[in-house]
């Protein structure tokens, strides 16, 4: 047995309550797409710099290091077709669902560390809800780039050992950001949840910073939890 296989296997041993697979299985095909032939050792080398936070997540939608890389144009030309690209990073300790985004256009991820996906449909959100129920997880083993299609829910990794995760994240430019204006030319339900630029989000309720903030709480069930393997 791989390193690969022996960790997904000491996962799902630790976790009998998820749906969990490598992100090199099929069901992932419909979440996003592996993009392992992408030089990005310049990235996962300019993230050695980067901090893991002792309590929660950090994200950087951009950050200058990421952004200078000569990897920066491949990912704008290659997997963004041309648009204006950010590069920023995720880093935590997080080990919760918490919430669930989607944006209108893809996103790269490049797994620096071994870290643990938890995605979903938007097409399964009924009346701005969205049962944990329906979550599926993936592993995906440190080096791996993918990209994450337009519409997937996801939100920030989940660890898989306790020192945490370190994930570069690009994004088409002015994601994630604050929104400059309110929409009010539609009033459909979708509306209650764009809370940052290009970012449509759903929290679990118990998110109760977040829910002050305007993020919606769209999030039925339970919190679910990823448990480490060491």
């Amino acid at each position: 047995m791989n390193r690969e296989d022996e960790t997904l296997a000491q996962l799902q041993g630790k976790n009998p309550h998820l749906k969990l697979y490598s992100i090199h299985d099929r069901r992932f095909k419909s979440y996003g797409a592996i993009l392992n032939d992408l030089d990005v050792s310049e990235l996962i080398g300019k993230m050695a710099e980067t901090p893991i936070p002792e309590a929660g997540n950090i994200y950087l939608a951009a950050w200058d290091a990421l952004e200078q890389t000569a990897c920066k144009a491949d990912i704008a030309n290659c997997v963004f077709g041309g648009l204006d690209t950010q590069v920023g990073y995720c880093n935590g300790v997080n080990s919760f669902l918490n919430g669930l985004e989607y944006h209108k256009t893809s996103e790269l991820n490049v797994a620096v560390t071994d870290l643990v996906l938890l995605l979903g449909h938007h097409t399964d959100i009924e009346e701005n809800q969205y049962r944990t129920a329906d979550v599926e997880a993936f592993y995906v083993p440190a080096g791996n780039t993918f990209e994450v299609f337009a519409g997937t829910l996801h939100y920030g990794p989940c660890k898989v050992v306790s020192s945490g995760f370190k994930c570069v994240v690009a994004l088409q430019n002015g994601t994630n950001l604050p929104l400059e204006r309110q929409c009010s030319a539609m009033t459909g339900t979708e509306q209650q949840l764009l809370f940052r630029r290009n970012k449509w989000l759903l929290v679990h309720p118990s998110r109760e910073v977040q829910i002050r903030e305007g993020a919606y709480p769209g999030i039925v069930g339970e919190n679910t939890e990823v448990y480490t393997i060491g």
